[in-house]
């Protein structure tokens, strides 16, 4: 048996063909156990986010394992192969677990170390697993993938430190802010920088958010999932009144606020401080209005330097966390390699002693006078001979298990002594996946 992954993400497939090999939330069950049909494979699960689209699938036969996921990709998604094999990539056996564990835990990410892809990939598992889609080898397979992930994010910096400036931003406020719940907090800019401020905020727990824009009706758009105000640009320095926070991120030429528009705010404010975060380029707040009593000016290469070296972290812990992938591969081809060596070592013993009672039986037509004692003798000594010809074999067999020698040497270990064993990672056992703290 063999194991490979099949599909693509952002690295190697732009935005219009990943948005084409897309499966709907709706359709990815269909689409597992449409695959579980194909008698070239055994066990399959679909992982599939708005950056990538992989099948994980047990086959028999690598090539023609590929070509039917190619072919099943072709007939569901309606393309022919040249629209998408071009983009696509194929790992199997020890590249494909190596990338399935990378996966999980956030290392082939646009953000290393985010924790989002394993709930994703712990989903499709359980949906997979659930709908009998996979069997022996995926159930233990990806029980140690998550189990591994959820380890390296609990005790490795690979996902504690922030990584884009909308989210330093809001950890900045955090920072300032013992109690950041109740502070009013004004995002100035309704594009994607803002937005991402703004799901951060609420994420903080923040109750008090107004959005401001050069156009209301952006301004509403954006606020209203989060219950948050939104006003016209020309209402800023009345909302700034009574504000805590500025989180600015518009896309302005010229400074939206200056120390001149920001002096006559200082009386109202009656000493209060304002904290203004500026994640544009160009800056949107002039800098010299951190010459004003009260008021604190943070520019993004403020924070830029906090994502830098937050990033150096996560790739320190990332080089870490390989070296760990590499002990977990072994395990697994270790759990492998016995699991194959069982079974093996079980049918050489059967068929050695099936070979014997069909001799034994072949001498006592041959041979009806013999006595009970005779009959004895020639039973234990013929199971002595085969006891000691299949001793160094089981040897044999055993090391290639515990010492990861390989499924190629299992193979020919079978072939040599004619062992048909009909795989067990075909039994859909439904294995549980470990409960997610």
């Amino acid at each position: 048996m063999h194991i490979i992954k099949v599909g693509l993400d952002y690295q190697n497939a732009p935005l219009e063909i990943r948005e084409i090999l897309t499966f709907s939330e709706s359709d990815v069950v269909e689409a597992m156990q449409n695959l579980k049909t194909k008698d070239l494979i055994l066990e399959n699960v679909i992982v599939s986010t708005c950056n990538r689209t992989e099948i994980f699938a047990v086959v028999e036969d690598i090539h023609s394992g590929i070509d039917s996921v190619h072919d099943f990709l072709m007939n569901w998604f309606k393309v022919t192969e040249d629209q998408f094999v071009p983009y696509v990539q194929s790992l199997v056996d020890d590249e494909a677990v190596d990338h399935l564990f990378k996966l999980v835990i956030g290392l082939d990410s646009m953000v290393i170390g985010e924790t989002q892809i394993l709930g994703q990939v712990r989903d499709a598992f359980l949906t997979a697993q659930s709908n009998g889609t996979t069997g022996t080898l995926f159930n233990e397979l990806f029980k140690r993938a998550i189990t591994f992930a959820k380890q390296a994010h609990r005790n490795t910096a690979i996902s504690e430190q922030a990584v884009s400036i909308s989210y330093v931003a809001v950890e900045l406020a955090k920072k300032i802010f013992t109690n950041i719940q109740d502070k009013h907090v004004v995002i100035l800019g309704a594009g994607e920088m803002g937005e991402l401020a703004l799901r951060n905020l609420q994420g903080a727990g923040v109750r008090q958010i107004t959005v401001v824009n050069r156009t209301l009706e952006r301004a509403r758009k954006v606020a209203e999932p989060f219950n948050a105000s939104a006003v016209h640009m020309g209402q800023l320095l009345h909302v700034l009144r009574e504000a805590d926070i500025l989180i600015s991120s518009t896309g302005s030429d010229e400074p939206v606020l200056t120390k001149e528009s920001l002096q006559p705010l200082q009386k109202e404010r009656r000493g209060n401080p304002l904290f203004l975060i500026d994640i544009a380029v160009p800056r949107d707040i002039d800098h010299s209005a951190k010459e004003l009593d009260h008021v604190y000016l943070y520019d993004i290469d403020d924070l830029q330097n906090v994502v830098d070296k937050n990033l150096e972290t996560r790739h320190k812990a990332a080089a870490i966390i390989e070296t760990q992938i590499g002990y977990e591969l072994s395990a697994f081809s270790n759990w492998v390699a016995m699991r194959d060596a069982v079974p093996a070592i079980r049918a050489l013993r059967e068929k050695s002693l099936t070979i014997q009672e069909g001799i034994l039986h072949s001498l006592y037509r041959k041979m009806p006078d013999l006595t009970e004692r005779e009959i004895k003798l020639l039973e234990k000594h013929t199971k002595s001979i085969i006891h000691q010809l299949l001793e160094e074999p089981i040897k044999h067999a055993k090391k290639i298990g515990e010492n990861n020698e390989g499924r190629e040497k299992m193979l020919i270990f079978k072939d040599i002594f004619g062992l048909h064993i009909k795989d067990e990672s075909t039994r859909l056992d439904q294995a549980e996946c470990p409960p997610q703290n």
